[in-house]
C-alpha cells in the first residue's frame, strides 16, 4: 500500500505539469489583450506597451512559461493582474467557500442517493424502484441554474423558510480562530505566523469556525444559507449515486455467497448490511470521488445564482479580465484537489475489499 501511495504521489508531478502547460497555452489563445482589458479602451499605446513590458507579456511564450514554472516550484503563484493581490491569498479566501459548498452538496447527494438506491435495489421492480429511477432521470436532466432559481423563489421568497443567497445574514458576526483564542498573543516567530495563517484559512470555513468558536447562532445561520445551494448543486450527483448504488447492489444480491448467507439462516439485515453493501460500495465510492472533484471544479453556476463567494465566480471573473496568474493558480489548485480525492478513493478500495492489493 505504501509503495502504491508513493507511486501515485510521484505521478502527481507530470499530471500537474501537463495541466499547467495546457492551461498556460489555452489562456494565451483566448482573443483579447490583457493589457487593453485592464487599462481600458482609452489607454494610449505607450501605456499599453509599458504594462506589457512590466508584466512580461512581450517575452516569447516559452520564456513566460519557464518563468511561471520557476515561480510555482518555489510555491509562488504570482500576483493577480486585476487586484495586484497575491494569488495564493485570494485562493485561500475563496477556496473554503467552494469546499464547504461541495461538501454540503455531496453530503446531501450521498445520504439521499445511497439510501434511495439501496431501497430501490432491495425492492426491485416495485413502485418505489420505479419512482427512484424516474427521479434519478429527472435529477440528471435538470439544469442547475433552473433548479437553483426555483428553490430560491419557493423557499427563499415565497415561503421565506431559508435565505436565498450569501453565506451569512448581514449583522451576524463570526470571529476568526485567531480573534477568539488570541493566538497572536500566544504564538510568535516563523512557526507562529504559519499557524496563525492556517487558522485564518480554517476560519473561512464558516460551519467549522462557528463550531470551534462556540458561536451557535452563526452556525445555525451558516447551515441555513448552505441548504439551498447544496441541494441545487447536489441534485445531479444524487441521481448518479442512486442509479449506481441500485445497479451495483442488484448485482451483488444475485451472487452465490448472498444466497449461501441466507441459506445459513442469517438475518436479512446482516445479509444486506454486512455482506452485500460492503461489496457493492466499490463502484459507488468511485462515482462519489469523481463527483466530488467535479463539484469543486463545476460550482460556477450555483455560486453565481446564490451569490456564493467561491472559486467558481473568481475563475469566471478572472477569465473575462484575462487575469492569467489567477486562472492558472485556480486550475492548478483544483487539479491538485481532484488528484488527491481520487487517491483517497483508490486507497479506500483496500479497506472495503481485502482481495484488492496494490503491492
Amino acid at each position: 500500500m505504501t509503495r502504491y501511495i508513493v507511486q501515485r504521489l510521484l505521478l502527481l508531478v507530470p499530471v500537474l505539469l501537463g495541466i499547467s502547460i495546457i492551461t498556460f497555452s489555452m489562456l494565451r489563445l483566448i482573443p483579447g489583450d490583457p493589457a487593453r482589458v485592464m487599462l481600458g479602451e482609452h489607454a494610449t499605446e505607450e501605456q499599453i506597451q509599458e504594462f506589457r513590458e512590466r508584466m512580461g507579456l512581450n517575452d516569447p511564450i516559452y520564456i513566460q512559461y519557464l518563468r511561471y514554472l520557476q515561480s510555482v516550484m518555489r510555491g509562488d503563484l504570482g500576483r493577480a493582474i486585476l487586484t495586484n493581490e497575491w494569488v495564493a491569498v485570494e485562493l485561500a479566501q475563496r477556496l473554503p467557500a467552494t469546499i464547504e459548498l461541495s461538501m454540503g452538496a455531496m453530503f446531501v447527494a450521498c445520504i439521499v442517493g445511497i439510501t434511495a438506491g439501496m431501497i430501490a435495489a432491495y425492492y426491485h421492480n416495485s413502485f418505489f424502484d420505479l419512482i427512484t429511477m424516474v427521479g434519478a432521470l429527472i435529477g440528471v436532466s435538470m439544469p442547475i441554474f433552473w433548479l437553483g432559481l426555483i428553490l430560491m423563489y419557493i423557499f427563499g421568497f415565497k415561503l421565506k423558510w431559508l435565505p436565498p443567497s450569501a453565506r451569512l445574514t448581514v449583522g451576524i458576526e463570526l470571529q476568526t480562530l485567531n480573534e477568539a483564542y488570541h493566538l497572536d498573543q500566544i504564538l510568535s516567530g516563523q512557526w507562529g505566523a504559519k499557524i496563525i495563517a492556517l487558522t485564518d484559512f480554517l476560519s473561512e470555513f464558516y460551519v467549522l469556525a462557528s463550531i470551534l468558536t462556540g458561536n451557535w447562532k452563526a452556525l445555525v445561520d451558516a447551515l441555513k444559507h448552505l441548504i439551498l445551494p447544496s441541494i441545487a448543486l447536489g441534485t445531479i450527483p444524487m441521481a448518479i449515486i442512486a442509479r449506481m448504488t441500485r445497479s451495483s447492489l442488484l448485482e451483488v444480491l444475485s451472487q452465490d455467497y448472498i444466497r449461501t448467507a441466507r441459506a445459513k439462516g442469517l438475518r436479512e439485515r446482516a445479509v444486506v448490511f454486512t455482506h452485500a453493501i460492503k461489496n457493492a460500495f466499490l463502484p459507488v465510492i468511485t462515482v462519489i470521488g469523481l463527483q466530488t472533484g467535479l463539484l469543486l471544479a463545476g460550482a460556477i453556476l450555483t455560486e453565481t445564482i446564490f451569490s456564493w463567494p467561491g472559486m467558481g465566480r473568481l475563475v469566471v471573473n478572472r477569465i473575462l479580465a484575462r487575469d492569467y496568474p489567477s486562472v492558472q493558480g485556480s486550475v492548478l489548485v483544483i487539479a491538485l484537489i481532484f488528484v488527491f480525492v481520487n487517491l483517497i478513493v483508490d486507497i479506500s478500495y483496500a479497506y472495503l475489499d481485502p482481495r484488492i492489493r496494490y503491492e
